[in-house]
């Protein structure tokens, strides 16, 4: 009977509130335990930073016969884009890119635009790049830009196997993922990645410029890797002008 009153004394005083809050036994880290977790968590850390530049900053180019230059590079690392153009057996560079506004006109335009001017005053000829502008974003600025292009191919029936893609450093791996999300696989994307002047990419971590877009980069890269789904958003409305 001792036995049994114990256990009821037990079961009693592991509930309150007429029942409504139990109390139950949980195992929990250890001051040992805290130690091997934090450790494990700074060294995933170190490898990322240390990995996380050369893994996002990609250059591995195709035979393509189109080369397509993110317009929102900074003007100075297009003159990398025409040495590529030059040196390789392009047939055309078209530029892509989202919408923006001029400063002082406040008149929208769109970084494919401000781009395909930029590399004319490069020496391009006039004839040989064209601007793929994508006046409508759903929910990705470079997915909807790779539509844009995608769009702009079909519309001038132009045939594609594949296309090279040049951009700024650490966008790179992100920027070929969702170009190859948006030509379903039936083209080849490779890509260039130029260096971006404002931080030494050796060093990075050493610039506020470097940090955000290295750490940004790594964060976006495994939203579009793991989490991003087109779903139905449509190449038509790239194609619609302001």
């Amino acid at each position: 009977m001792a036995t049994i009153k114990k256990i009821d004394m037990a079961a009693n005083s592991s509930r309150k509130f007429f029942g409504l809050l139990t109390r139950r036994e949980r195992w929990g880290l250890s001051l040992r335990g805290w130690l091997v977790g934090g450790s494990c968590v700074l060294l995933l850390a170190v490898l990322a930073g240390v990995a996380g530049y050369p893994f996002l900053a990609i250059t591995e180019k195709v035979q393509g016969e189109y080369l397509v230059v993110e317009g929102w590079i900074p003007p100075e690392t297009l003159k990398s884009a025409v040495a590529e153009f030059r040196s390789g057996h392009y047939q055309m560079i078209l530029t892509s890119g989202g919408v923006v506004r001029e400063r002082l006109t406040q008149e929208k335009t769109t970084y494919a635009n401000w781009a395909c001017s930029d590399l004319k005053k490069l020496g391009v000829p006039e004839n040989l790049v064209n601007a793929a502008p994508c006046w409508y974003v759903r929910r990705d600025r470079t997915y909807s830009s790779a539509l844009a292009v995608k769009a702009w191919l079909a519309a001038h029936h132009l045939p594609v196997r594949a296309i090279n893609l040049v951009t700024l450093g650490p966008h790179a791996r992100r920027s070929r993922l969702l170009y190859e999300e948006a030509f379903g696989g039936t083209v080849a994307v490779g890509v260039l990645a130029i260096s971006n002047p404002d931080y030494d990419p050796q060093h990075w971590w050493q610039f506020s410029e470097g940090v955000r877009d290295v750490i940004g980069e790594e964060i976006a890269y495994v939203y579009a890797r793991f989490f991003f789904w087109p779903g139905r958003e449509t190449e038509a409305g790239n194609l619609s002008s302001k």
